[in-house]
């Protein structure tokens, strides 16, 4: 690969390689989507996919798979020579890596001293972004990190009640989503219309789920601990568990099979008896079904009670996600569950999915933002491109 001459220009690919996937979104040099797809089933029946288009593809590791993607991106007319960067989602930057970084040897041994804090993702990130350094080794590559944006948190809310020897040991809270977070704050102003509130409830609602509370436009307490299985009832996660109680499973079924249990096959999964999806669970209205919707939103306004504590208070609500964005009576459930702090809901605003949720009297704000951490991961490269050593402009 011969790298483009005109740096000041040119694409970025942002990438979220997962272990069997690699989603992908390409953005012009003003931030514009241009296009987004993804690749499937690595190493089983795979399936590319840009845009509404899908094929099947015979792809066996992560360095196929991006090399099916960049010949496909070729096809849409964006080869190798008109990317600016790449620029990846890395779900584990640990104690250092707290900030967006451009990609390094140094940095890359970093990313995968992160490995046994997250086993499950960060072995899969730095896949891609090793394959990508063979495929074009002159590309520059950036990552941000989904644990960054919780650096903020105060020690006390991060600080486990254990030993100091065990937290040097990296067990500790760190919390997740956090470009999603760092979107929906960059994000709300424009939807609003007016400044970030200073005491900000955050929902982010999906799959994977958490909640965030963020004070003057910095999180001070999230439900994700030290991995993602923390804190909210989720598709297939447990969320918050005893650790004896999964003491007892690791005896009675060994560790792998116990954390297959509570990461796989638990939560809305587990509740219902074999179904994740936020939307079929309400449409199939069954008792189980209904009680694993129940269980979400139960926990989701505990654990919102206790982050509105960390705020001291609550100037507003945002949900975004998956379900956050798209599920009106989950988001009618909690919101009505926290009327008790002066919440007013737009019932017809909510069912129409309007941005504004709240009604004019309610004394907290309600908003929907919709999530774009693709385009917050490339606006973090491009902020590392335009402010690089001996630029004339500092960050």
């Amino acid at each position: 690969m011969t790298l483009r001459q005109d740096q000041s220009s040119g694409d970025i690919l942002v990438l979220n390689a997962g272990s069997s996937s690699i989603k992908f979104a390409l953005f012009d040099s003003a931030l514009g989507q241009k296009l987004s797809g993804a690749v499937t089933e690595i190493g089983g029946a795979s399936r590319l996919q840009i845009g509404k288009d899908a094929r099947s593809v015979a792809l066996c590791d992560h360095h196929a798979a991006l090399s099916a993607i960049l010949s496909a991106l070729k096809e849409r007319g964006t080869s190798l020579t008109d990317l600016r960067a790449a620029a990846h989602r890395v779900v584990h930057g640990g104690w250092k890596l707290t900030q967006p970084v451009h990609i390094t040897p140094e940095i890359l041994a970093e990313i995968a001293s992160c490995t046994p804090l997250a086993p499950l993702h960060n072995p899969h990130n730095l896949a891609a972004i090793e394959a990508l350094a063979t495929l074009a080794p002159e590309l520059p590559q950036y990552a941000s990190f989904d644990t960054s944006f919780h650096a903020t948190n105060p020690e006390v809310a991060t600080r486990y009640a254990i030993p100091k020897a065990l937290e040097a040991r990296g067990i500790r809270r760190y919390g997740f989503h956090g470009l999603s977070y760092a979107s929906l704050t960059q994000d709300l102003p424009r939807i609003s219309g007016q400044k970030l509130p200073a005491r900000l409830l955050a929902f982010h609602l999906g799959n994977g789920a958490s909640i965030c509370a963020v004070k003057d436009g910095k999180s001070v307490a999230t439900t994700m601990g030290y991995s993602p299985l923390d804190g909210l009832t989720m598709g297939t996660r447990s969320g918050g568990i005893d650790a004896n109680a999964v003491l007892r499973l690791v005896k009675d079924y060994g560790q792998e099979k116990t954390g297959a249990m509570l990461n796989n096959e638990s939560g809305l999964l587990g509740l219902s008896g074999g179904i994740s999806d936020m939307r079929q669970l309400i449409l199939d209205g069954s008792e189980d079904c209904r009680f694993a919707v129940d269980h979400f939103c139960y926990w989701a306004v505990r654990h919102a009670g206790s982050l509105i504590a960390a705020l001291q208070g609550l100037d507003a609500i945002a949900f975004t996600g998956g379900i956050g964005e798209n599920a009106a009576a989950v988001r009618a459930n909690i919101l009505q569950s926290l009327g008790w702090i002066g919440v007013e809901t737009d019932l017809g605003a909510n069912e129409r999915g309007e941005h504004q949720l709240h009604t004019d009297t309610s004394a907290v704000q309600i908003w929907v933002v919709p999530a774009r951490e693709e385009h917050m991961i490339a606006r973090n490269a491009l902020r590392l491109m335009e402010f690089t050593p001996g630029s004339k402009s500092e960050p």
